[in-house]
């Protein structure tokens, strides 16, 4: 029995061969990921579902309220003087 060995051609066609498909699995699983996140990017918004950034500009600003807004809270609650 005699053993087949392989010259250096060989296992560079073999080495080529096996990256060609590493590459070939890569670029598809890339791709497909790519479409999914189009998709999701594209998807109509649904209220509540968005993430806002930021804060407010003057968070001190509400601490205390001002007199329009005690009266507005006062409207809210029915606790309007008027009544």
């Amino acid at each position: 029995m005699r053993l087949h060995m392989l010259d250096s051609t060989e296992v560079t066609y073999i080495v080529l061969g096996l990256t060609l498909l590493g590459m070939i699995w890569y670029i598809t699983n890339r791709g497909r990921a790519n479409i999914a996140k189009a998709r999701e990017d594209s998807a109509p918004a649904v209220a509540g579902d968005d993430v806002l950034d930021g804060a407010a500009k003057n968070p001190e600003q509400f601490d205390e309220p001002d007199e329009e807004a005690l009266d507005e809270m006062a409207k809210l609650l029915g606790e309007d003087e008027d009544q």
